[in-house]
């Protein structure tokens, strides 16, 4: 057999504290730290934690070059090898060893940038409640923040004195004036009120729809949209909670930005919509009360097919999630509905719900849309004054 070191691979020193009663009984502080290491590898499903000698290991051993194991053995001790194989660090030319070389295959294959691919995988979430963690750390308001943290840097950048400014002509606001100006996150949405399916289907057409297809080459079609995206690629896809639309039942879909058509997708056994839409968004169950939820996630292979390995490819997929997001509130101001863009979304159960997989076709967002409450229950920001006149409940 022969072993090579995984392809991408970052190593991160961690301090971890932890309670002991021996220091405190001494007179310490009763909490210690050590240094603990972890390896990132993107093929695998989360950081593992190693020790100092594994580090050496993987950093003596090329992720390119083949070496026989019994040599390996030798050098770095059988046991160590054999915990690295088996953590998927370490790739086996054996059959034994298929499944962690077909992981990192297939990610190979989709050609991210490797820092890129790290980030990805590690910064996606699982169970995770933001909303009760902004309570626990008592910055889930305004004044709250300022205490927490101080005061933020200026709302107003300042690069010079008055006397160097050059004014502006004024401009006369008209009706797109009226409508950027209209455009506020909504935090409270009325859990009673469905979504007509006319206008369900004008917001879907008008953000994430096809308005224009051409082919620039044997089997290489470009569409149009809305929104602009990087290379004319538009790889971010639409998939859809919907909870409360006339004539549509609820479940989850896909958009097909092609036919105009949502195809449903089967739900996962034991299936519970209600609680999946308050995972999906972290716990903010202001935003899991909209009618429609929209996931944003973009297919990176589309995207990389034209930017392979390259540092800049992910960025593109983030500002393409961001100018669909921008899209469909405008639409959706336009339709007058509330409507919201979240990043913090529990990624990976929201990939297990739509059959997706975080590399390869991974949710970066959630946006969502619906008819506004009469009154506001979660405060919200309206510095205009547009839709809450006194802009406090």
């Amino acid at each position: 057999m022969r072993v090579r070191r995984c392809a991408v691979l970052w190593m991160e020193p961690r301090e971890l504290a932890q309670f002991d009663l021996n220091d405190l009984l001494a007179g310490g502080t009763g909490v210690v730290s050590r240094l603990q290491w972890f390896a990132h590898a993107p093929h695998l499903p989360a950081p593992i934690g190693i020790d100092a000698d594994a580090v050496a290991v993987l950093g003596e051993t090329s992720p390119t070059d083949w070496m026989d194991a019994n040599v390996m053995r030798q050098r770095f001790g059988a046991a160590c090898v054999r915990k690295l194989l088996q953590a998927g660090l370490l790739i086996g030319s054996t059959k034994p060893w298929a499944s962690q070389r077909e992981a990192e295959a297939r990610l190979a294959s989709l050609h991210w940038h490797g820092l890129a691919s790290v980030w990805h995988m590690a910064s996606r979430w699982q169970g995770v409640d933001s909303a009760q963690g902004m309570i626990d750390a008592g910055v889930n308001s305004a004044e709250g923040l300022r205490e927490k943290h101080g005061a933020p840097p200026a709302a107003v950048l300042e690069r010079g004195g008055n006397d160097g400014r050059i004014g502006l002509p004024a401009s006369v606001p008209d009706e797109l004036d009226a409508l950027l100006d209209a455009r506020t996150t909504c935090r409270n949405f009325d859990p009673q009120a469905p979504l007509p399916l006319a206008m369900l289907s004008r917001m879907l057409i008008r953000t994430f729809g096809a308005r224009g297809r051409m082919q620039a080459a044997d089997e290489y079609d470009v569409i149009k949209r809305t929104s602009p995206s990087g290379g004319a690629l538009h790889p971010t896809e639409c998939y859809l909670v919907v909870q409360r639309v006339d004539g549509l039942l609820p479940g989850l879909y896909h958009y097909h930005l092609g036919a105009h058509a949502l195809e449903p997708l089967p739900q996962p056994a034991g299936f519970d919509q209600a609680a999946f839409a308050l995972t999906a968004v972290s716990g903010q169950h202001w935003f899991a009360e909209a009618p429609v939820l929209c996931v944003l996630a973009p297919r990176f292979s589309r995207n990389f097919w034209k930017y392979r390995n390259h540092p800049k490819a992910y960025r593109v997929c983030i500002l393409d999630v961001g100018h669909l997001s921008q899209t469909l509130q405008l639409c959706a101001t336009h339709e007058g509905l509330g409507s919201f863009v979240t990043a913090a979304i529990n990624e990976v159960e929201i990939e297990h719900a739509f059959g997706l997989h975080g590399a390869i076709d991974g949710p970066l967002a959630v946006c969502g849309f619906g008819r506004r409450a009469q009154a506001m229950a979660t405060y919200e920001l309206d510095p205009n004054g547009r839709i809450w006149p006194l802009s406090k409940p």
